[in-house]
């Protein structure tokens, strides 16, 4: 897949992490003209991705928005992306490709077993942040780009296709969204849009550092750990740039789940 398309880019959850890394890479292959949308709930980190970008890149405009996926709603999903075609002055039909990652995602409580969790409460409020807003942005970015070739990606996990003890929240709800994205693939593989669901490995995260203190799975503490400290745990910079060459040298059917550990010939060295 060329990458290097006049193309309009979004990526939630772009202020930190692997949303950070994807943000960097991807950027630095997109063609002049090109507009990328970095949407997170921190706003100041954003604004230093954004930094990195047109440091590099002062040919493409970046653009950032603060939200959080708890409560977002439909409606400011449209306003945001149309705002977005509004700031840059760019017409939908100016781009080659409309190219989405859905990388924000949250972990949940791994202190408690699945039959210790029954409060609709904490399962609604988990889905929301995690299925429901990115199924609405999804619906949103497909509504202003009709007609435009699209590029989606669901950044997936092993937890989607495999289940681990404490992780009833995290598992259920990456699933949920990987089969989301499967059904997208399937009704829409003659309108000219690719779907990939791509697991990006375990990674030296917030997110894995609070599954090695709070889990209560100690063999999934004790592989973090042994990981962390034998420095064999992926970095962000490594699976980002593994994913860039899964995009740009791998011939994939669209809706395929993609782990990061499929393509042995493809290993990033730090």
């Amino acid at each position: 897949m060329d990458l290097n398309k006049k193309t309009f880019f979004l990526i939630t959850g772009a202020s930190r992490g692997i949303g950070k890394s994807m943000a960097l890479e991807i950027a630095s292959k997109l063609k002049a003209g090109s507009v990328i949308l970095l949407m997170a709930r921190n706003l100041e980190a954003l604004q230093k991705t954004k930094s990195e970008i047109e440091s590099k890149r002062s040919d493409v405009t970046v653009q950032v928005i603060s939200i959080d996926l708890s409560t977002a709603k439909t409606v400011q999903f449209q306003k945001i992306i149309s705002g977005s075609l509004v700031q840059s002055q760019q017409e939908v039909s100016s781009f080659d490709r409309a190219f989405i990652i859905h990388n924000a995602g949250t972990l949940g409580d791994v202190t408690r077993k699945a039959q210790e969790m029954g409060e609709t409460e904490l399962w609604t409020q988990y889905y929301h942040t995690n299925v429901f807003a990115t199924i609405a942005l999804n619906v949103e970015f497909f509504k202003v780009f009709p007609t435009v070739p699209k590029l989606v990606v669901n950044i997936s996990s092993l937890c989607s296709i495999e289940p681990f003890i404490s992780m009833s929240l995290y598992c259920s709800g990456k699933a949920a969204r990987e089969m989301y994205f499967k059904v997208l693939a399937v009704e829409e593989k003659d309108n000219d849009t690719l779907v990939l669901n791509y697991a990006p490995g375990a990674i030296d995260t917030d997110m894995t550092m609070i599954i090695q203190e709070d889990s209560f799975n100690l063999d999934l503490q004790d592989a973090f750990k042994t990981q962390r400290d034998n420095r064999t745990m992926l970095t962000t910079q490594q699976t980002a740039e593994k994913f860039i060459k899964v995009l740009e040298e791998v011939s994939f059917e669209t809706g395929a789940h993609i782990d990061y550990y499929d393509y042995d010939c493809f290993d990033i060295v730090p």
